[in-house]
């Protein structure tokens, strides 16, 4: 199985984008980390990036696909993030999402931390996605409202789970493999990007598009027709996994 990617990153309305995307290959092996910085704490650019560029870092010197390294990457991260926050005390507060996905082309499995997505499409349907550590997810959780409400609650922005904290990080972590088929296709992507397009939308797109960087351009297309003018940042990574 080899993958093609396509990474999408825009800063949107925004005078800085707060989103920072990254992967590498290692082999068979490959990984991918997309991280939204939080825009109402300081440093919510220089928090995302450092998180993207150590999960790469922990990946490179030790590839693996395992729930056990997931959970090291996502430490690598957190360490990162804790560290420059001791360097300098403007960025005490910065915090970042963080979705990391990896694989070693014959399975695949990620871990998340707040409202940056990765859904899963198997034979052009939705397959899996990761549930949000959010407010109105937790809400979803507690049968109070329906999922499809996300979107537009007035609370989507208020995040359970982040990097940045002195806390231990609370990680989602896929525990069991995913075997891979030709044909599958992930989408990682924040949340400026997934609020403008539903999963119907990207089931649509994806239909018609050869390869990842098609997938992409017709979902922005949907994105710029449908936002504001201050619309957030948005980014997303497109991955085919072909024969």
């Amino acid at each position: 199985m080899r993958f093609l990617t396509h990474t999408l990153s825009r800063g949107g309305g925004r005078d800085i984008n707060q989103d920072a995307a990254e992967h590498s290959v290692a082999g068979e092996l490959a990984c991918w980390a997309l991280a939204d910085g939080l825009g109402g704490h300081g440093g919510g650019e220089e928090a995302s990036r450092l998180a993207t560029e150590s999960v790469m870092q922990a990946f490179r010197s030790h590839a693996e696909c395992s729930p056990e390294a997931l959970l090291t990457y996502i430490e690598f991260a957190r360490t990162a993030v804790n560290k420059r926050q001791d360097e300098q005390a403007m960025l005490s507060g910065m915090r970042t999402t963080l979705v990391v996905l990896v694989s070693d082309s014959r399975q695949a499995l990620w871990a998340h931390v707040g409202d940056t997505r990765l859904y899963l499409f198997r034979d052009g349907q939705l397959a899996r996605q990761t549930l949000d550590h959010s407010v109105p997810q937790a809400m979803v959780d507690a049968k109070q409202i329906d999922a499809r409400k996300i979107r537009n609650h007035e609370d989507r922005n208020r995040l359970l789970r982040s990097i940045g904290g002195r806390e231990e990080v609370r990680a989602t972590i896929e525990e069991q493999p995913h075997a891979l088929r030709p044909g599958d296709a992930f989408l990682l992507c924040t949340d400026g990007f997934w609020e403008y397009v539903t999963e119907t939308a990207m089931e649509v797109d994806l239909a018609k598009s050869a390869s990842p960087a098609d997938w992409l351009r017709y979902m922005e297309l949907r994105i710029r027709a449908a936002a504001p003018a201050d619309q957030d940042n948005y980014s997303a990574i497109a991955i085919f996994a072909a024969p």
